[in-house]
């Protein structure tokens, strides 16, 4: 199947060697966001309302490269550093997904790069 690499400078650039997102059919893979500001390239400053807010706009920057949006948002995996902070997660999340969320994972990881205090990956449908 072909597939084809989804960058934009509205988003962090990667990191490492993957990609911003990779689209295989009508189905985009975005890779794990953290709270990454692209015009600096650091970490956002603030608790995890702020960090979560950036990791969804960076989310929502690569879905719109793509040509999709958050509607169209099947599958997420949270990571969170502390699940003490997952009202607070969920409350920013809400608000970008609405009323028919995606599916999702959310898992405690001892430690994020650049340790920051959230990631979040998805994979959306993408209308031809």
């Amino acid at each position: 199947m072909k597939h084809d690499v989804i960058a934009t400078t509205e988003a962090p650039a990667a990191i490492g060697p993957y990609n911003q997102a990779i689209r295989a059919g009508n189905l985009l893979f975005v890779s794990g966001q953290i709270p990454l500001d692209p015009a600096t390239g650091q970490i956002v400053a603030g608790d995890v309302v702020a960090q979560t807010e950036r990791v969804l706009d960076n989310l929502g920057a690569i879905l719109k490269a793509a040509g999709t949006g958050y509607a169209k948002v099947v599958r997420t995996t949270v990571f969170l550093t502390d699940l003490g902070n997952f009202a607070k997660l969920n409350e920013c999340y809400a608000k970008r997904f609405g009323d028919k969320p995606p599916a999702r994972v959310t898992v405690e990881v001892s430690k994020l790069p650049r340790d920051s205090m959230v990631e979040i990956d998805c994979i959306a449908i993408v209308e031809d």
